[in-house]
């Protein structure tokens, strides 16, 4: 034997006639005279417990209290969906139909299956809002998405063209004649809807235009302001005649046929200054008239 397998053949021995320690953590022990205390119903997840009542007994007010506990879930879930949501659709409509599905998963969720009870609730929420914005669109779905094929195609031609592709570019992407893309686009068309005063630019509603001022034609007279002149009008001949003859008559001939004061004291027979008292006195009650109508109103 070599003086190396020798060396070898002696270190050997020794490691294996040594004993080698063990490290344990230190098992944690109560002070001397101290009693170890015992595990509570206290100690116990007021969550666990809440759920270990309702499924054994049924019990309303525990199902009240999961309810209210998993609130912050459905407003979560909620306010990822409404991103994507036109400003049309409120919040406070998406976290209302949401909890139709908290509360449809709290009845239906089993606790001794290995799956968390969060996980399982956001899809059963995501899915009823999802359930109640499809049943209050009045648009069916083949047609919602018809427009994201058609939006898809515009996009994927302007990044290959770098332009605005033509109708008869686009349907040829989709494999379609030109007649069925004008035919989708008609349906397409009555997909998206806009509220006449949504703002439509401006950061806050001072000074911003509305849907409706950017689609105005100042051309055509205003149906309001054209009701509230006939309205006017109307009450005007009304109280005109209550007024007396002779000053119906003062009216009538210096604002219909644009007399003057001279010219109506010589029809009345008296002075340009008697004319003018009569004037006044006609404008006050006809004033006290339109007030009293527009209070009665």
């Amino acid at each position: 034997m070599s003086a190396l397998q020798e060396m070898e053949t002696t270190m050997t021995t020794t490691v294996a006639t040594q004993q080698v320690p063990v490290h344990r953590f230190p098992v944690p022990t109560a002070p001397v005279g101290v009693i170890p205390t015992q595990r509570t119903v206290a100690d116990v997840d007021p969550v666990d417990a809440l759920w270990l009542d309702y499924k054994t007994t049924s019990s309303p007010v525990a199902r009240e209290q999961l309810i209210l506990h998993y609130v912050p879930l459905v407003t979560a879930v909620a306010g990822r969906l409404g991103m994507r949501l036109p400003n049309t659709v409120e919040q406070a409509d998406l976290v209302s139909y949401g909890m139709f599905g908290l509360i449809d998963a709290i009845e239906k969720f089993e606790t001794d299956r290995a799956v968390r009870f969060e996980s399982y609730a956001s899809s059963r929420i995501r899915g009823a809002i999802l359930d109640e914005l499809r049943a209050m669109d009045w648009v069916p779905r083949s047609v919602r998405s018809k427009a994201r094929a058609i939006d898809r195609a515009f996009c994927e031609l302007e990044v290959d063209l770098h332009r605005a592709p033509s109708q008869r570019e686009v349907a040829e992407h989709l494999g379609i004649s030109t007649g069925e893309l004008n035919s989708v686009l008609g349906q397409v068309a009555s997909v998206n809807l806009a509220a006449l005063d949504e703002v439509v630019s401006g950061e806050d509603a001072s000074g911003s235009l509305s849907m409706g001022d950017r689609l105005g034609d100042d051309r055509v007279p205003d149906p309001v302001a054209q009701v509230e002149a006939m309205e006017t009008s109307h009450l005007l001949g009304r109280a005109i005649e209550t007024l007396g003859e002779r000053e119906r008559l003062v009216v009538v001939l210096y604002y219909y046929e644009r007399r003057t004061l001279a010219e109506i004291g010589r029809v009345l027979g008296v002075t340009e200054s008697r004319v003018s008292q009569m004037h006044t006195a006609a404008m006050a009650r006809l004033r006290h008239q339109m007030r009293e109508a527009e209070r009665v109103a």
